[in-house]
């Protein structure tokens, strides 16, 4: 009884709160038929939380001197729209892009900001509502790989389909093995190069696609865990100089990490808009 109701340690408290809460148990490293249900619930609730927030916004626009509110989105559709001419010269595609590049924005920063909570706050909420000491519960869907791989496959599709909606079928095909080495009047020559081509062209959508996922995990995963060594640095502290430390560490780290983690997140948000326009500008552009 004693063995069973003793408190976690360090790595037992971090592996916990890094597990998902998942519809079966996951027994390999690539498994599609285990779904982690929090990601998909906080991602799902927040977006559908940013859409209602834009079109408010939206709905009580008005024509004279604008609130704060309507300010400050009005500077941020305003920045969307200008990286979106910088980087997409096809007015047509803008009217679906320019959008849709400011719904990822506002979504992700949502999602990223989630990791401004304290760590503890909805896990333990969630296991007292589950009456499970040992319910798991993460609440930073950009924190989860399968998040933000299913957001950058999301863009690859979309390259996909301007790719063959601009330049056609026959453009995009022939852009396939014809580029980045070019081709040769060589029939020999030809065949070799075209392999070789779209070799290169399937490595750089495989490359762009995982590295774009693959960026924005790793940086809030990472603030993920430093919140929660931050919360066992408190916890390490208390138990050292019998709890005086405690609110000291918590409040002078947790305050410095929370500060700069605001950059954090928006960068990320920033960064993975614009590449999500970078890679639909290029979809527009033939080699």
């Amino acid at each position: 009884m004693a063995a069973e109701a003793h408190a976690p340690t360090a790595s037992e408290y971090i592996v916990h709160h890094l597990q998902h809460l998942q519809n079966i148990k996951q027994k390999s490293i690539i498994d599609f038929s285990v779904f982690n249900l929090d990601s998909i619930a906080v991602s799902v609730t927040l977006g559908a939380l940013c859409l209602f927030v834009l079109w408010l916004a939206a709905r009580k626009a008005t024509s004279g001197v604008p609130g704060r509110f309507q300010a400050a989105v009005e500077m941020l559709v305003e920045m969307v729209d200008n990286q979106a001419k910088a980087n997409i010269h096809n007015a047509e595609s803008r009217k679906f892009i320019a959008p849709l590049a400011l719904t990822v924005f506002v979504w992700i920063f949502a999602m990223n900001a989630m990791d401004m909570l304290p760590v503890d706050l909805l896990p333990v909420l969630w296991q007292g509502a589950q009456g499970d000491s040992h319910a798991y519960l993460r609440v930073v869907p950009t924190a989860d790989l399968s998040t933000t791989l299913g957001l950058s496959t999301g863009v690859l599709v979309l390259c996909l389909i301007y790719s063959v909606k601009i330049k056609g079928m026959g453009g995009w095909a022939h852009e396939l093995v014809t580029a980045p080495f070019g081709t040769s009047k060589n029939p020999v020559f030809a065949v070799i190069l075209g392999i070789v081509n779209l070799a290169m062209q399937i490595i750089e959508y495989i490359a762009k696609t995982v590295s774009h996922g693959m960026r924005l995990f790793g940086n809030m995963y990472a603030g993920e865990l430093v919140f929660c060594l931050i919360a066992l640095m408190g916890g390490a502290a208390a138990m050292s100089l019998s709890g005086v430390l405690l609110p000291v560490g918590h409040i002078i780290a947790g305050s410095i990490w929370a500060i700069f983690h605001i950059l954090i997140i928006t960068l990320q948000a920033f960064i993975f808009m614009m590449l999500t326009l970078i890679y639909l500008g290029q979809a527009h552009e033939a080699h």
